[in-house]
């Protein structure tokens, strides 16, 4: 039987738009937060965050030497795609379908136990305070006004948070104390189109994307959000 496409299939699907979309917007907030807690004459620091995306363990650098004061502190934030479902009633069979789809923001915090002169300062509670303060920065950049659709208006439909789950991460099924995790699920609704469609254009964006060698996304960005609900 010959081959019916007749051209390369050579596009990015919808959800790899999205995913790469909620890690860039992570990045680009978080270091705008920075500049604001720099002017507020705040520590810069208790707003930055290091971004990965598809990364089953990236707090694994924290394990290198839990109590040497060099280990990099900064919270961790993994991005990842969960899966699709495709409700019958959306699209058609012909262009584009409705996609619902799951990703999960993993939030890591780590801190290490000190002795100080009020007694033992735990690190396992720190590390609780410190994913907690992730996460909420992470829950109000995503769903704050200015990204209804994620940047992402004419493909991005909605964007719903489904739950927040926290959890002791293990290693060698053994629970690390000095990190912990809490994950943010979201849910996108967008298109997803077939091969022959061009799809919408998206709003313009000027961005410099480079990974560290750990994989953490380093992003300078022209940003311009036009996205009104």
């Amino acid at each position: 039987m010959p081959a019916r496409i007749t051209g390369l299939i050579d596009k990015l699907d919808g959800f790899q738009i999205v995913l790469d979309e909620i890690a860039a917007i992570l990045v680009v907030e978080s270091q705008a937060q920075q500049l604001f807690a720099a002017t507020a004459g705040k520590d810069p620091g208790l707003w930055a965050l290091r971004i990965y995306t598809e990364r089953a363990n990236p707090w694994h650098q924290f394990l290198g030497s839990p109590d040497n004061a060099t280990v990099d502190a900064t919270p961790i934030v993994s991005v990842s795609y969960d899966g699709s479902t495709f409700p019958p009633s959306g699209g058609n069979v012909v262009e584009q379908q409705r996609s619902a789809s799951i990703f999960h923001i993993d939030c890591y915090g780590y801190a290490k136990s000190e002795e100080t002169a009020e007694g033992h300062d735990p690190g396992d509670e720190r590390a609780k305070r410190e994913v907690h303060r992730a996460l909420r920065l992470v829950r109000n950049i995503l769903l704050a006004g200015p990204y209804i659709h994620l940047g992402l208006k004419g493909l991005v439909g909605r964007r719903w948070p489904q739950a927040v789950n926290v959890f002791t991460p293990s290693s060698e099924n053994r629970a690390v104390d000095n990190v912990a995790g809490a994950r943010l699920t979201l849910a996108v609704d967008h298109q997803e189109y077939s091969p022959q469609v061009q799809g919408t254009i998206l709003e313009s964006l000027s961005l410099e994307v480079t990974k560290s060698g750990s994989g953490q996304i380093l992003l300078r960005a022209v940003y311009p959000i036009e996205d009104n609900p």
